[in-house]
Parts: structure tokens; C-alpha cells; sequence
């Protein structure tokens, strides 16, 4: 069995996934060695039927909505079940991009480890694991179970916080993995995987009306998550949120342009799809006018 590379996705961010997804085969010398796979929010019935429905998120309540930015989140711990519980794979978001050769990362020495991944930045990197890159011995992971996990934040008996840090895992059984191969909206010449992870900044949301929900968790302000539970509920989800802002790192902004203009190229994306995206508020309204000012890619 290959090892595979799953990116989870929903519609929202399908674009992405698709320039990611053209981004680990351009970037690797060993295209062939692996498989590249979509896991599309929409195909899995098990979060379609909990629309609407209150789950534990971060000690408090929250209405799980189908149609948030990162509804594919629970995705994550998809791929032990899809590979059978067996062999290698790799699960990363839609808005990853390849800088280095993917194969590098899926054909690593795991130890006895079970997971590989990086701690997050910041106060919350104290006690979560960035779960948005993670190497996989799904042999070793069989405990995952997507549907039974997820069903179980809405009996109370599991937080999404603790999910998604993977806090719950038997203690070593996740390994280190260099900050390099998941780099937080950080460019450099040792980037591996570039992770336009700040959502406020991605670089095709331009602009956009902000159409995710925040955590309302917030580190270091003093009665922070007391002001956000209040906006939500005064101003709803995406009350008082404003718009997507410019990338602060035009080389990043540039990057992925430069990898959509070959997608359009190479008619992975068409200029269809392009408009209809832009219809949905997916993409920025001037993509076309951004992809026209954009110089190629170097091979």
C-alpha cells in the first residue's frame, strides 16, 4: 500500500485544497511513490446530521454549523480508517502549500511514535499539538474513530480543544516534527510546508467578508473570552468580525497566485470555476486581476 497524503477539506476552502494538492506533486521528486487524496466535508454524513446541534468546545457550548470556514476539522482523524489501519499517511489542511518535497516528510523515520507533528505558537503551544500537520503509523492509531470521536463532543464526554491538541493520546506516543514541515505564515528559506494558517490574512480571502467563527478562548486578555462569547451572542457568528485583510508577507500572497496561475494553466482550475468561487465569496473578488500581475513560479 502506498503511503498517502489526505488533505480534508469542505467547499468553502476546495480551491485551496486543490492548489495544495498540485502543490505536493509539483514540489516532489517522488510523485509516484504516493497518493494524493481530497476528504470533502460534504461526503461525510456524520456532520451533515449534527448541523445546528450544541457540541463542547473549550468548556462551553457552541452550535455546530456545517457551513463554517474549518467545518472539516474533525476530518483530521479520518485517515487510520481510510488506509485500513494500515501503513503511512500524512493529513494536512487546505490552505498547506508544498515548498519542499512531501516525500521527504511520508518516507521519515516515525521511532516508535505514533504521531508526528509540531506544537502550536504562542501561550496555547504550552499544551497543544498543531494537529494540522500530522505524520501517521496507522497501525498504531486504531482508537481513532471519526464518527464515534465526533459524536461524543456533543454527549459531553469529549472537548474539541482536547481533540484537536490531541491531548487525549497515550502519553509518547506523538513525536516531534520540525516547525519547518507546518510554518505558520513564515516563508523562509528552510520552509518545508507554508501554512496560511491566520485566517484573518489568507491571501485569496482579500477583502472577503469574514465567514469563519473564532474561538473564544483568548490568551493573555484579560476577560477576553467573556467579550467574545458575548459579540457572538449580541452580534451573531460573525458579528463585528469585518473582513479579510491583506497578507502582511506579499512573497506569500505571491506564491500562491503563482501556484494558481498553473493550476489554471494546466486546467486543473478552471476560469469557471475561478468565477463561480468568487460568486460564493470562496475567493477574492479581483483574483483574476491578481493572477494577471503575478510572475511565474520558479520551475
Amino acid at each position: 500500500m502506498k503511503p498517502c497524503l489526505f488533505i480534508h477539506t469542505n467547499r468553502k476552502q476546495h480551491l485551496g485544497a486543490l492548489v495544495s494538492a498540485y502543490s505536493m506533486r509539483r514540489a516532489s521528486k517522488h510523485a509516484d511513490a504516493f497518493d494524493v487524496r481530497l476528504i470533502q466535508a460534504e461526503d461525510h454524513a456524520f456532520l451533515a446530521e449534527h448541523e445546528g446541534q450544541r457540541y463542547l468546545r473549550d468548556g462551553s457550548w457552541r452550535a455546530w454549523k456545517n457551513d463554517d470556514l474549518q467545518s472539516f476539522t474533525p476530518l483530521r482523524f479520518l485517515p487510520p480508517e481510510l488506509m485500513g489501519y494500515q501503513g503511512r499517511a500524512a493529513v494536512i489542511d487546505p490552505d498547506i502549500f508544498a515548498i519542499a518535497d512531501p516525500w521527504q516528510l511520508l518516507a521519515r523515520d516515525m521511532g516508535q511514535h505514533a504521531i508526528l507533528c509540531r506544537r502550536r505558537s504562542g501561550a496555547k503551544g504550552r499544551s497543544c499539538f498543531a494537529s494540522s500537520v500530522m505524520l501517521l503509523d496507522c497501525a498504531k492509531l486504531r482508537h481513532w474513530r471519526a464518527a464515534e470521536d465526533f459524536q461524543e463532543l456533543f454527549d459531553g464526554e469529549r472537548d474539541y480543544g482536547d481533540w484537536i491538541c490531541l491531548r487525549r493520546e497515550p502519553a509518547g506516543s506523538i513525536g516531534p516534527l520540525e516547525p519547518e514541515w507546518n510554518d505558520f505564515d513564515r516563508l523562509t528559506p528552510n520552509t518545508k510546508l507554508l501554512h496560511n494558517t491566520r485566517r484573518w490574512t489568507q491571501p485569496w480571502k482579500t477583502g472577503l467578508p469574514v465567514d469563519f467563527v473564532p474561538g473564544e478562548k483568548l490568551y493573555g486578555i484579560p476577560f477576553g473570552s467573556l467579550l467574545m462569547r458575548l459579540r457572538r451572542q449580541v452580534f451573531g457568528e460573525h458579528g463585528l468580525l469585518g473582513r479579510y485583510l491583506r497578507h502582511p508577507d506579499r512573497n506569500q500572497e505571491r506564491f500562491f497566485f503563482g501556484l494558481l496561475r498553473e493550476c489554471v494553466d494546466r486546467k486543473i482550475v478552471t476560469e469557471e470555476m475561478l468565477r463561480d468561487e468568487m460568486r460564493q465569496n470562496h475567493i477574492r473578488h479581483d483574483a483574476f486581476e491578481v493572477l494577471e500581475k503575478t510572475p511565474p513560479l520558479a520551475a
